[in-house]
């Protein structure tokens, strides 16, 4: 076998990696092809950093759910109104694998945002909760509106000036968080092996639908998450990724858990003083109650895909979102086809991107706005935000983890779907999926083109036009491409 891995490991050192897979295979006739195996998870290099998980016969995985509701009372989205009603509980969900060497954790929380610090918090209790480091922790926002946007460091900026608005309890912060670690440390008590990945995918039905309308001479209209107005009704779809993917971890046939990709902001009404996981925990709920198999879910890149068309902000359309989610989310299990694990690696980059300036982002004016005491809540909050971003010094931490040929990639901000349209390009042969709402710091992440048409999605990012090739570089490392 060392023999094996040193061949493989000169070939990579060649760069010859696409001839990996055919001389592992040509070695497996003389050798035995679990060791060989082996050797190519030792050996295969990717772009950024990778971590190589162990034999893929030693893979375990564990669930974990905590509530993460905040208290009756605690200033709410957008504004600083009072929580005042809590129609669901707000979950965080989420994930365990260890391989023997390391462990990885994915989890999806029920919440607006997580910028900065708040973001780092989450991760960093994970990740000692589980044994492992943080640069292995994975978390992202289900980007509900009828839940907590948490800016720490904005909160904390705010708490210097004069009459500052209520924002974050950081008390309930650190005592979420907490109780949420706990939970993912006693889930390793129950770590499972599996075996075997499922990927499946199905078309949604008449819930997604681009949020820009194009009006001509290169700008467009918005069409946001609910609407009443009959001509933003009646405009087409769009440009939107239609297909939700399911990726299922189980042993043998038996599943385990499944986790669940699709793009669309997940309101269907908002700015109201409720808590509420809206109709994509409902339909997620409804699917784990019905099977008893844990069941988390993740939005993909869909900062300009919202159920707008097919949302008048009634509870007769949440009802008729989340029925459709769910169907969606059953065929999608249903097309599901279970295949032996294969090599695993977890990969890191590291993304400075650049910050917008101009009017609206210039920090002065930020400043002025944030210290102005008789200014609306929400505006000072954006101002406290803004700044935060543009005088942040870490790079953001982007990850993916690849299990054979099924990739998930975990991105920041609140991406255009044109991100995840061109990940899953980039490997039309392997099963990819997308999560977006990672660390919400950077706001928007539009394409070049998008900030020339104008609409609301620009007017709202923290990151400059150029971003987008930057962006599009990270995606092609996390998912090994040169």
């Amino acid at each position: 076998m060392l023999r094996a891995a040193h061949l493989l490991r000169s070939m990579v050192a060649r760069g010859e990696q696409s001839e990996v897979p055919r001389v592992a295979n040509a070695l497996g006739d003389q050798m035995s092809c679990r060791f060989i195996r082996l050797a190519v998870v030792i050996v295969i290099a990717c772009p950024g950093t990778a971590v190589f998980g162990q034999d893929a016969d030693s893979l375990r995985v564990a669930t974990f759910c905590s509530d993460v509701t905040p208290p009756l009372g605690h200033p709410w989205y957008p504004d600083s109104k009072p929580l005042a009603a809590i129609e669901h509980p707000l979950l965080a969900k989420g994930i365990v694998i260890d391989d023997g060497k390391h462990r990885y954790v994915l989890c999806a929380v029920d919440w607006c945002e997580l910028c900065n610090s708040t973001h780092l918090l989450f991760r960093r209790n994970l990740a000692n909760a589980v044994g492992t480091d943080v640069s292995r922790v994975a978390v992202q926002t289900v980007h509900q509106h009828t839940a907590l946007l948490a800016d720490g460091d904005a909160h904390r900026l705010l708490q210097k000036q004069e009459k500052p608005p209520p924002y974050l309890d950081l008390k309930f912060l650190n005592q979420v968080t907490d109780r949420l670690a706990v939970a993912a440390g006693k889930s390793l008590d129950d770590l499972k092996p599996f075996d075997r990945i499922g990927t499946g995918q199905a078309k949604v039905e008449r819930v997604a639908s681009s949020r820009r309308i194009p009006i001509g001479g290169g700008k467009v209209r918005t069409r946001y998450s609910s609407t009443r107005d009959a001509e933003l009704q009646a405009a087409p779809e769009g440009h939107i990724d239609p297909m939700l993917k399911t990726i299922t971890f189980a042993n043998g046939e038996k599943p385990l858990v499944r986790l669940h990709y699709y793009a669309t902001h997940p309101q269907s009404f908002y700015r109201d003083q409720r808590a509420s996981y809206d109709f994509p925990g409902l339909a997620r709920e409804r699917i784990e109650k019905k099977s008893g198999v844990f069941q988390i879910y993740f939005t993909g890149c869909a900062g300009d895909v919202a159920a707008g068309k097919y949302n008048d902000g009634s509870r007769e359309a949440r009802s008729k979102l989340a029925e459709r989610l769910r169907a969606g989310l059953e065929a999608s299990i249903a097309s599901t086809r279970l295949a032996p694990v294969g090599p695993l690696c977890w990969r890191t980059v590291p993304l400075k991107m650049p910050v917008r300036t101009g009017s609206g982002y210039d920090v002065a004016e930020n400043r002025a706005k944030m210290a102005d005491a008789e200014a609306a809540a929400a505006r000072r909050k954006d101002a406290a935000r803004n700044l935060v971003f543009a005088e942040r010094t870490e790079p953001i931490e982007l990850s993916s983890l690849q299990i054979g040929d099924v990739y998930i990639v975990h991105l920041p901000g609140e991406p255009m779907v044109a991100f995840q349209l061109f990940a899953q390009g980039l490997k039309p042969k392997s099963f990819v999926a997308v999560a977006g709402y990672g660390d919400g710091c950077p706001g928007y992440i539009c394409t070049e083109e998008a900030f020339s048409e104008g609409g609301y999605e620009p007017s709202a990012s923290r990151v400059a036009p150029e971003s987008e090739k930057d962006f599009r570089t990270a995606i092609r490392r996390l998912l090994g491409c040169r």
